[in-house]
């Protein structure tokens, strides 16, 4: 439990930072808004730092099957694009290798 409520706000705070700078470039809005998007990434690289892995390497490979599950619920919410089968599917299956990689027993 204690992982995911790290890794969720991390990957949200990821996609909304990164989504400041898309609506800056892609969107047109202003660059006010990029104020938001780098703190939101800050928080994202703090929130990191609490994962329960042994090293970096690790708890960003964790990360990513969380963050590409979040950016496809990110997709379906804030842009109202829903995901479809295969999203979902690879999404699952990062999600699975994740599990491995966060819960492999290691001496």
């Amino acid at each position: 439990m204690l992982t995911a409520a790290i890794y969720i706000p991390a990957a949200f705070a990821e996609i909304c930072g990164c989504f400041c700078f898309w609506a800056w470039m892609r969107l047109g809005r202003s660059v006010l808004v990029l104020v938001p998007g780098c703190l939101s990434l800050v928080l994202f690289a703090w929130l990191l730092t609490f994962s329960p892995a042994d090293n970096a390497g690790r708890a960003y490979a964790i990360y990513g099957g969380v963050y590409i599950a979040a950016s496809l619920i990110w997709s379906w919410l804030v842009e109202k694009l829903p995901p479809d089968r295969w999203d979902i599917g690879g999404a699952a299956i990062c999600l699975v290798g994740a599990a491995i990689i966060l819960l492999a027993p290691r001496g």
